[in-house]
């Protein structure tokens, strides 16, 4: 995508009949991105540990699965740490700042990442895939094909839910299993929450 003037850090209606607007988001004053990348592996590691622990409770009984949970929070603990690692360094080669620009009309909206940060979240991604299929390590794989998703189309007819952050100044939707934001500054952001709510008829609030 080359780079459109139109962008800038106000929502601005253009002559094509699309609000466009540019928004930074904190990489480490906004939780949200951490919060993502730690649920993807904190679901898949409580998955394992169900499965462990049916399996121990149906061939040994209950003994075995609390003799077992001291190495289910070390498991735990070694997850985090290695997840809060991972995001600094991605927060450092991203300069701290999650760039990303919006188009929206009346249909829907697209949340791209700018294409400097776009090329480095992909190469990014794919490293982090390959890691994880020599480490045979779901979490790893799912997580660095999450990164390489650098542009995201919403249509506001098929959003099931939205939910409105305004301290963080974010705007979450959901269309069937699909999740995307919508960021604005505190200025425009009642009017872009007041959009999304009026074209989105079957959405939950």
């Amino acid at each position: 995508m080359e780079e459109n003037t139109a962008y800038t850090g106000k929502v601005t209606l253009c002559d094509d009949g699309k609000y466009r607007w540019v928004y930074e988001v904190n990489l480490l004053k906004n939780p949200m991105f951490f919060w993502l990348i730690y649920k993807i592996f904190l679901f898949i590691l409580l998955g394992g540990f169900a499965i462990m622990g049916i399996a121990d409770l149906a061939n040994w009984g209950a003994e075995k699965v609390v003799q077992n949970l001291p190495f289910c929070g070390y498991a735990l603990a070694g997850m985090t740490a290695l997840v809060v690692l991972g995001y600094l360094i991605y927060a450092a080669i991203m300069g701290g700042k999650y760039i990303v620009t919006f188009e929206m009309d009346e249909k829907g909206f697209c949340h791209r990442q700018i294409d400097a940060q776009a090329e480095k979240a992909r190469k990014i991604g794919a490293a982090t895939m390959l890691a994880g299929g020599a480490s045979k390590s779901v979490g790893m794989i799912g997580v660095g094909a999450a990164a390489q998703r650098t542009e995201m189309y919403t249509e506001f007819s098929k959003v099931k839910k939205i939910k409105a952050y305004p301290g963080r100044h974010t705007v979450k939707v959901r269309e069937g299993l699909e999740h995307n934001q919508v960021y604005a500054s505190q200025e425009d952001f009642p009017f872009v929450l007041e959009y999304v709510l009026s074209h989105c008829p079957n959405a939950k609030q």
